[in-house]
């Protein structure tokens, strides 16, 4: 099974050496990171997480991809699937979370979705297990609006590092 995707409007492919300016400046961003720890990330924390997505392909076979718009090559964000070992419990942990995170400029477009349903349909045929999970910051309602559109649903509530998070699990259909 091919690790690159194609939507009508995107181009999704493993992380190369290549992303790395966009990767940082997208992890840079205070308000990309809003709900994701709330703290920009530093050159050195991008590279090591541009490392940690590559690695990902490579040992387990899943991971993020970076979304581009197909026509312009206009960086979009990143999507895909991790295994973080988070601690949180044997019911989120033992399963792959999906994940997604857009430029600014990309919020409110469609992207977020048209991203995740390709991921997910990528899921659906990868994954032996029939489920799927995400972790989500419950003042983050525009990534609840996308999660709940692909299919997921709150299962609990609890703490991550110190701050609330939803978790949701999806059945594949």
């Amino acid at each position: 099974m091919s690790n690159t995707l194609r939507t009508a409007r995107l181009a999704l492919a493993p992380h190369t050496l290549a992303d790395f300016d966009d990767s940082a400046a997208l992890w840079a961003d205070p308000e990309v990171v809003r709900y994701i720890g709330g703290k920009p990330s530093t050159e050195a924390e991008s590279w090591v997480r541009l490392m940690r997505c590559a690695g990902s392909w490579a040992l387990l076979g899943l991971g993020y991809w970076v979304a581009r718009e197909a026509a312009s090559g206009r960086f979009v964000g990143e999507v895909g699937f991790g295994d973080f070992r988070r601690g949180v419990g044997a019911e989120f942990d033992e399963v792959p979370e999906a994940g997604w995170v857009l430029a600014t400029w990309a919020h409110g477009q469609g992207y977020a979705g048209e991203a995740v349903a390709a991921a997910l349909a990528w899921g659906d045929a990868w994954f032996k297990g029939p489920r799927t999970v995400c972790m989500i910051d419950p003042d983050n309602a525009a990534s609840l609006r996308v999660a709940a559109r692909a299919g997921y649903a709150e299962y609990a509530r609890t703490d991550y590092r110190d701050s609330p998070i939803v978790l949701l699990q999806r059945i594949k259909p």
